[in-house]
């Protein structure tokens, strides 16, 4: 019977476990909802914004603008903007950028480049802390859902570290979105910005649905956005590079908010998997448990029948 009882107790822990991932299956997915409503809600501005630099980079010629945020530098310092997540429980998202910027970095030192790190996250910032890399800010403790003061937030600490000549490039490495099964750690150079950085690609949007009690996403191609040159006879009351001066650190910082908002919807995806497979793996078990519990309680049955058998035949004989 005590092991009737043990059993018993298993089954129903794992019952319990199963409610919470579930449950936490279901919160992530609310989440990616909002994070993609959010995408779409900052693509009216980041359009517009790119259409103006598009008509500047029209009327000069960005190579010939003595500007600090376009101007190359020989290389012996790279800051690296690594985004990670706060919480665990999502796959091997936080393992696969930490990996992504841990060979950048051994990359860079092999180049006889030093490297620097600012960590979003507080994984990647405890791993790297744990290791004595060399750390210039770290932020943890961010929405879930990023926000623009935090994009803003963090773009002012890579200009000031990029302006100062502390480093002479900034990379940004992060999980871009694929699909609910899929991203992939990329990096990107975000300083100095160039011309073909400014270039508009088409996009696609990932839409979660739900069909017959299961997630589906849906793909949506949207064509960027007609590229017009600004009218010839427009007249400018500011010099176009003071224009372009003041646009391009919030052209910055709407390129890392766009980033959070991907890296945010890959670690909640990634969630989402790993909690769909702990409520299978719970319900498989569940079952095996069952089906253990019920032999063990049919032998202990026939147990007693033998025992009441063999007594009356004994009290017989």
């Amino acid at each position: 019977m005590a092991n009737l009882k043990a059993i018993r107790d298993r089954i129903q822990s794992v019952k319990n476990t199963k409610k919470i991932t579930e449950a936490m299956r279901l919160v992530a997915a609310a989440k990616v909802r909002r994070a993609q409503e959010q995408v779409i809600g900052t693509r009216p501005f980041a359009d517009r914004l790119v259409r103006v630099l598009y008509g500047l980079q029209a009327r000069l010629r960005f190579e010939d603008a003595d500007l600090p945020l376009l101007r190359q530098r020989e290389v012996k310092s790279v800051g690296l903007l690594v985004i990670s997540g706060d919480r665990g429980l999502c796959g091997g998202y936080n393992n696969n950028i930490i990996k992504q910027a841990e060979n950048r970095a051994k990359q860079l030192k092999a180049q006889g480049v030093d490297y620097r790190f600012v960590l979003v996250g507080r994984k990647a910032t405890q791993y790297f802390q744990r290791r004595n890399q060399p750390i210039d800010a770290t932020y943890t403790g961010l929405e879930q859902i990023p926000t623009a003061d935090e994009a803003s937030q963090i773009a002012d600490q890579l200009l000031s570290l990029f302006l100062s000549e502390t480093v002479d490039r900034v990379e940004l490495i992060y999980t871009k979105f694929v699909s609910l099964i899929s991203s992939r750690p990329v990096v990107q150079t975000l300083l100095p910005l160039t011309s073909q950085g400014l270039e508009v690609r088409d996009d696609e949007i990932f839409r979660l649905t739900s069909q017959g009690g299961e997630f589906q996403v849906q793909r949506e191609t949207v064509t960027a956005p007609a590229m017009k040159s600004l009218p010839r006879d427009m007249l400018f009351e500011q010099d176009p590079v003071q224009i372009l001066d003041a646009l391009l650190p919030l052209y910055l910082s709407n390129q890392l908010l766009r980033a959070l908002q991907e890296s945010a919807a890959s670690e909640l995806a990634a969630r989402m998997t790993a909690m769909s497979s702990a409520s299978d793996n719970a319900k498989e078990l569940i079952g095996s448990l069952t089906l253990s519990y019920n032999k063990a309680r049919q032998a202990a049955i026939t147990q007693e029948i033998l025992e009441v058998v063999g007594g009356a035949e004994a009290l017989n004989g």
